[in-house]
């Protein structure tokens, strides 16, 4: 199975105190973790991720040695005028997953998807250890 590294922080309480917030999320920067799913059969690893919202050409899928890193930098705005003022609100979204590739994968052959917000990354399985920096197109 792959492991997953994860960052993630929870407040205590269920109305978490307004000083303790990251401005940025204040202003409309917001990081997410989104939710994975990871499944292993005889053959190969998959990794599912949630990302709604998003184009393929916002995320980036690389592969260091054993760490493959899946990042995104979303950003939007939305720009209302009416008749004696004008509202501009932007939006930026980021987040970056980690996982370790086991010794038993065929990185050269790990390939990627995107389809209605789901990310599928297959993780071909090989008899011997073979580790290459590379970064993976989604198709």
């Amino acid at each position: 199975m792959i492991p997953v590294i994860r960052k993630r922080s929870y407040s205590p309480s269920l109305y978490p105190n307004f000083f303790d917030n990251d401005f940025d999320s204040f202003f409309g920067n917001r990081k997410f973790t989104p939710a994975v799913n990871v499944k292993e059969d005889e053959k190969k690893y998959e990794i599912e991720m949630a990302l709604p919202g998003m184009d393929k050409e916002d995320i980036k899928i690389e592969l260091e040695k054993d760490i493959l890193m899946i990042s995104s930098e979303h950003k939007n705005e939305k720009k209302e005028n009416y008749d004696s003022y004008s509202r501009r609100e932007f939006g930026y979204q980021t987040f970056c997953r980690n996982f370790t590739i086991p010794e038993n994968a065929e990185s050269e052959k790990i390939a990627a998807s995107f389809k209605n917000g789901i990310l599928v990354i297959e993780i071909p399985k090989s008899k011997e250890e073979v580790k290459l920096n590379r970064v993976i197109k989604i198709s």
